[in-house]
């Protein structure tokens, strides 16, 4: 796969359930975490583009599977938000189906960022969602965002509480992560690093 330069990219399309994934052969890269994390603006980050994702300060906002190409290698793929209450039971029913339809079925998927909030410890739906993609062997990059509300010795502890609590599901097994802040740059370089390392 060629060196990603992430300075190409367009929406695909939003899809409601399997029957609505686009056809395609490119490689994917899908963002899950708890409502709310930052998963939009971090794709507007990394795409370089302000407006691809749509933001929204309510959690639940995102309630399809959206799909965006990178630099026509690459397909990113932003799933529904877990976690969050305040939606009607029949519609987190719907959204967990089509994550777990693209999950266990999407043999396109090749990576899996796994977004969470360095400002908080990992509740009980983040670490069961981790311990099932290791559990199925699904390749994970650990994500922590928000990482600008904390100073430099409050993310090192914030990291090491995290990484502790991911330890014990994962064993043996040391998940790579990266920290992220859409307000510094050298965070979108150390990702596009890490990407292509991991998907190459």
């Amino acid at each position: 796969m060629k060196h990603l330069s992430f300075s190409k990219a367009s929406f695909v399309k939003s899809a409601a359930d399997i029957e609505g994934f686009p056809p395609s052969m490119l490689p994917e890269i899908a963002l899950i975490g708890r409502s709310n994390v930052g998963k939009s603006s971090l794709i507007n980050h990394l795409l370089n583009h302000s407006k691809l994702a749509k933001v929204s300060n309510t959690p639940g906002k995102t309630q399809l599977l959206n799909f965006f190409t990178v630099d026509d290698s690459l397909m990113l793929v932003d799933l529904p938000g877990y976690g969050y209450a305040k939606v009607a039971r029949t519609t987190i029913a719907k959204w967990s189906a089509a994550i777990d339809d693209y999950l266990e079925k999407r043999s396109q998927l090749k990576l899996l960022l796994v977004l969470l909030d360095l400002n908080r410890l990992p509740n009980s739906d983040d670490l069961q969602f981790i311990e099932w993609a290791h559990h199925f062997k699904k390749p994970m990059l650990i994500v922590f965002t928000k990482s600008d509300k904390l100073n430099q010795k409050e993310k090192n502890e914030q990291q090491k509480i995290n990484c502790e609590a991911i330890a014990e599901i994962c064993g043996d097994d040391v998940l790579p992560f990266v920290t992220y802040s859409i307000k510094n740059g050298r965070a979108r370089t150390a990702l596009m690093t890490k990407l292509n390392d991991l998907i190459k």
